[in-house]
């Protein structure tokens, strides 16, 4: 793979980046539109990071600070970019930019039935908390 770039995405990435999603992310979130994504760029404009391999988009990850925990959402990887280290890139970033901010533990919520990311986290050094579950309510 070429060489890989990480940056912070900015507003003029959000089509490409929907786009991405709808290929390489695994399932769908309520927040997977444009003013989901807006409204997250206009509170944390360093929170969505991308990876770049000449020129195209072939990775991200929501790397989301609230001040108490860091939290990782839409860790993606295009298909064809799988297994070179575009995942461990990413996470390295947002790991960085989380202590940078003085956060002091990462978790990232990961859909049950995708072994393949369980594999990946796994290999990244984290760990699935059994005793732990998630309880939502849509608010709209």
């Amino acid at each position: 793979m070429s060489e890989l770039r990480i940056r912070a995405a900015v507003p003029g990435d959000l089509d490409a980046v929907l786009a991405f999603w709808r290929t390489a992310a695994e399932g769908t979130s309520i927040s997977d539109d444009r003013d989901g994504v807006e409204r997250l760029l206009a509170r944390d404009p360093e929170a969505l990071l991308l990876a770049e391999s000449a020129g195209e988009l072939v990775g991200t990850v929501i790397a989301g600070f609230d001040g108490w925990r860091c939290h990782l959402y839409r860790l993606a990887v295009h298909p064809g970019s799988r297994r070179r280290g575009v995942g461990s890139a990413l996470l390295a970033a947002a790991e960085e930019r989380f202590v940078r901010l003085g956060g002091r533990r990462g978790d990232a919520m990961v859909l049950t039935r995708n072994e393949t990311a369980h594999h990946a986290w796994r290999a990244a050094g984290y760990t699935a908390q059994e005793q732990w579950r998630r309880w939502v309510k849509p608010l709209t």
